[in-house]
């Protein structure tokens, strides 16, 4: 992500330069630290900047600091105004990420601290590289995704992303783009920082949310988009890393990722070996609506500059 030139740390518009927290934080020393990742959509034909999904990414970051019991609460109108005063004193208008992190600060007195609580905004341009003609090079990891157990995967804090870029170093070192995780018990989970999802006779199908997976936003969005709009529902349930090898289309999906189509797993290729045309209708439906040219979902999106 480019270099903004402020980030809104509770509430103040700090330079960028100046942003910081003590290197004794919690959210340094513990990893105590929730976050959001939200787009941003800039339409040209309307003039306005869109942020999709807004309101449930906050609501997640608030279900996060719960789950970690941090000694703080912002409410949602807070939040919202915060996410939005990032983008104005930026002055971005173009397609954007923005990062919302609620962090313990302070020095801490021990590993259960947890107050005060500060909130960090930035936000910028972004670019990912196209994987759309291609398709990419997946591996299973031989890392298992974090476990209920032990850690709860549908939290979004930066300790859990531990887990994820060991097995993404792990599979750019052998040569491949991105490695799926699997759980405990064998099943299919997700990417690093990416929901997975299958094309197998005639049915989409995704690992259910007690697949140790993240509770994506963007998946949600896929599931609903797949069911009202191309009257094919989503089956959710286990998968087995043998489906992987026989199915028909495979595809990722995040905030930052959209929908990005994987064109083999383990070096066997994936249906013809290229892209297919279900993950490419998903993904097209997608971006017609984060990018306002749907009108039945512009209740996802929140507008900036005219809110």
């Amino acid at each position: 992500m480019a270099e903004a030139k402020y980030v809104l740390m509770d509430g103040q518009a700090v330079p960028f330069e100046d942003a910081k927290v003590h290197v004794l934080a919690p959210a340094i020393t513990y990893a105590a630290m929730v976050f959001e990742g939200v787009r941003g959509y800039w339409s040209e034909e309307h003039n306005e900047m869109f942020l999709f999904r807004l309101d449930e990414h906050m609501l997640r970051l608030q279900q996060s600091m719960r789950v970690l019991r941090y000694d703080a609460e912002f409410p949602l109108e807070e939040l919202r105004r915060q996410v939005i005063e990032a983008v104005r004193v930026n002055e971005l208008r173009e397609t954007i990420h923005l990062r919302v992190m609620a962090m313990v600060t302070g020095v801490p007195s021990g590993i259960t601290t947890s107050s005060p609580v500060s909130l960090a905004i930035t936000a910028g341009p972004y670019t990912m590289k196209d994987w759309q003609t291609t398709g990419m090079s997946a591996c299973v990891s031989s890392w298992q995704r974090i476990h209920e157990s032990s850690h709860p995967p549908r939290v979004k804090t930066s300790a859990n992303y531990s887990n994820g870029r060991l097995s993404m170093m792990q599979a750019n070192l052998d040569s491949y783009d991105v490695p799926l995780l699997l759980t405990r018990e064998g099943k299919v989970s997700e990417a690093p920082t990416a929901s997975f999802f299958m094309y197998r006779n005639g049915r989409l199908v995704t690992p259910s949310t007690t697949e140790s997976v993240l509770e994506s936003i963007t998946r949600d969005t896929l599931i609903e988009l797949s069911d009202d709009v191309l009257g094919d529902p989503v089956v959710e349930r286990p998968v087995d890393r043998t489906e992987l090898y026989s199915a028909d289309e495979l595809f990722l999906c995040g905030s930052g990722w959209e929908v990005v189509p994987i064109s083999s797993v383990d070096r066997i290729p994936v249906g013809t070996g290229k892209p297919g045309p279900v993950t490419a209708r998903i993904r097209d439906l997608y971006l017609d609506v984060v990018n306002g040219r749907r009108d039945d979902y512009r209740h996802w999106l929140t507008p900036v500059w005219s809110a």
